[in-house]
């Protein structure tokens, strides 16, 4: 049986692919080590074999290699969307982003070398470009300064994908994500937003000033422009991914979950264009190169924000 394998596949993106995967007629491995995933969170489908998950450390080749024979499976591509998706904890400590966000990578290669895995599907970031201070980004803008430990491995692993390239691996898709949203939310600011107002009803503390801005992408948007990225001819592939417009403010998102979750509230913002070390404070993505292939996201930056605001305050309400 041969079958498409998602690292990370009980997260939050992980879980929307799979979905769409199973629906399309895919046959679906997932892998995750459960640090942030959650394995309830994957489709409800019948036990008839066509969804599988392993509980494996992806960093560890020979584990995921175990899995896969256990299984008794041939995996026909890989998602590989493993990686620490907390900015400020791989600040703190750079190991979290060494392990979780690079050494996945160089495991899923060496598992994929093995086993002769001819498609890697890669979840890089807006990251790897570092502070451009609003100017535009197009796929080959430089120079890539990442700002945080999680843009630098992001960008270590498109560089070591890169190289597979050259000598054994026969296709690659990097798909360059902005800020994603929707549900189900483990992390990000509108959750943060929504998980402290439900804490302190009366008052929001911000990050920064709020007028840090970015673009947003809802998560049902991104699926879909993977899957039409990965029908575009080539052998190393990369887009950028996001809407067509200039994104949304935080200070517009913490309006909106003030608005929906606790109205009366008041909203304190810090002082300085940065929530964090690392933090870039103004993206502005350039997405042409993906619209020239005729894909284009069904929502705006602040559609997407209003709909995951929704989506995430009923998610929590339920906890």
């Amino acid at each position: 049986m041969t079958f498409s394998l998602i690292t990370g596949g009980a997260g939050f993106i992980g879980t929307n692919l799979a979905r769409v995967l199973l629906e399309r007629g895919f046959k679906v491995l997932v892998i995750d080590d459960l640090s942030l995933g959650r394995r309830d969170a994957l489709p409800d489908v019948p036990d008839d074999g066509r969804l599988l998950f392993r509980q494996v450390d992806c960093a560890d080749a020979e584990a995921l290699g175990r899995a896969v024979m256990d299984a008794g499976i041939v995996v026909s591509e890989v998602w590989h969307l493993a990686a620490n998706s907390d900015i400020p904890a791989g600040v703190e400590d750079p190991s979290v982003d060494l392990h979780r966000t690079f050494l996945t990578t160089f495991g899923v290669l060496k598992f994929m070398r093995e086993f002769r895995v001819p498609s890697l599907r890669f979840a890089s970031s807006s990251a790897i470009y570092g502070d451009h201070a609003g100017a535009s980004l197009t796929e080959t803008t430089g120079p890539w300064e990442p700002v945080s430990n999680y843009g630098a491995m992001k960008l270590a692993s498109e560089a070591q994908i890169r190289a597979a390239v050259e000598s054994w691996l026969q296709r690659a898709d990097i798909f360059r994500f902005p800020n994603v949203v929707g549900i189900p939310a483990t992390h990000g600011v509108i959750l943060d937003f929504v998980r402290k107002l439900n804490r302190t009803p009366g008052v929001l503390d911000v990050l920064g000033d709020g007028a840090q801005c970015k673009p947003y992408i809802h998560v049902k948007d991104l699926v879909n422009a993977m899957l039409h990225i990965t029908g575009q001819s080539g052998k190393y592939v990369v887009f950028n991914i996001g809407p067509a417009d200039q994104g949304a403010s935080v200070r517009l998102i913490a309006e909106a979950v003030r608005d929906h979750v606790s109205p009366d509230a008041e909203i304190r913002y810090g002082l300085g264009s940065k929530g964090w070390v690392g933090d870039v404070a103004r993206v502005n993505y350039d997405i042409s190169r993906l619209a020239a292939t005729g894909w284009s996201s069904s929502r705006t930056s602040i559609e997407a924000v209003q709909q995951a605001v929704l989506d995430i305050a009923v998610q929590e309400a339920r906890r």
